[in-house]
């Protein structure tokens, strides 16, 4: 049951990553045959099939949204000539999207209006505060193919050649060439082992001897040392905020259910539903205790209780 609330919730989340609200004053944008399209519907629509359209800019975004309404005025109409509104299937499709819209609106008013941004400020000074200091450095490298190469290139340095212009003429990493040797910051695992052992035993501008790494040899200088800062806040935000909304989603859902009679009929989803149940169950249990090796045979096998008892 529990997967199956998790995809629910999966997909109500994603159902209300686009929240519409009708305008105060809701402006009609086009008509058919008279038949207004408004900005309410646009903003439905948008709640629907915006996240499909993604970086569109607004304003054809916007034309977007009215031709799919237009076409969908049209197609109804056209299904409306046909009759099918009318019978059992079309009642069925309509329940459906009712629910489903209904849900939608849970969701956005009663789930969604639960989680503020405080409560994700408190999760994020939470796990700072469980964060232990780490250290990172930012460091500089030049990377060449032999020893001969590295130890030439350390005596310019050591006679005073400018690291970071020695590192865009001689360096074979293309990825920090052209920035002068800059690897930016990183921390302990980061790197190879071969230069992370040498980097973090450097002191503040001091230049290593040659090392040795499965890329080639490198001469490697420090340019700074600090600890390292957790992502700023409203970088994590979002994240924090749509987690805590699946938390409160699925835990509204358990509650729904337990408070709800649900009998499956099926005979086959029920044999599905209930060999799902009875592995979850097997797996929550904790394993009975092993009677001592020297127990008489006929001993009886001591349970989770009475193996804790002194």
């Amino acid at each position: 049951m529990k997967r199956i609330t998790l995809i629910l919730m999966t997909f109500a989340l994603a159902g209300m990553a686009a929240p519409f609200t009708a305008a105060a004053e809701d402006k009609v944008v086009a008509t058919i045959d008279g038949k207004p399209i408004t900005e309410g519907d646009l903003a439905v629509a948008e709640s629907e099939i915006g996240s499909d359209m993604g970086t569109m800019p607004p304003e054809q975004k916007r034309t977007s949204l009215l031709e799919f309404l237009i076409d969908n005025q049209l197609f109804a109409e056209a299904a409306e000539a046909q009759k099918l509104n009318e019978g059992a299937d079309f009642e069925t499709r309509l329940n459906y999207l009712k629910r489903r819209a209904l849900r939608e609106l849970y969701f956005d008013k009663v789930i969604k209006a639960s989680v503020s941004d405080a409560d994700a400020r408190k999760i994020y000074d939470d796990q700072v505060k469980l964060l232990k200091p780490e250290e990172e450095v930012s460091a500089r490298h030049i990377l060449v193919a032999t020893e001969d190469e590295a130890k030439a290139l350390k005596e310019k340095l050591d006679k005073g050649a400018d690291f970071a212009e020695l590192a865009k003429e001689s360096s074979k990493d293309p990825g920090s060439k052209e920035d002068g040797g800059n690897l930016g910051y990183f921390g302990h695992g980061q790197m190879v082992p071969q230069f992370e052992e040498i980097v973090f035993k450097l002191k503040k501008g001091e230049v290593s001897d040659p090392v040795k790494t499965q890329f080639g040899w490198h001469l490697v200088k420090l340019e700074d040392r600090r600890t390292k800062q957790p992502p700023a806040f409203e970088i994590v935000k979002d994240r924090i905020v749509q987690s805590l909304l699946l938390q409160k989603a699925q835990q509204t859902a358990v509650g729904l259910r337990g408070k709800s009679k649900i009998e499956i009929v099926d005979p086959e989803i029920k044999k599905t539903v209930d060999a799902r149940n009875a592995a979850m169950q097997a797996q929550s249990k904790p394993a009975a205790a092993e009677p001592p090796k020297d127990a008489p045979k006929d001993a009886p096998k001591e349970g989770p209780a009475e193996a804790a008892k002194p």
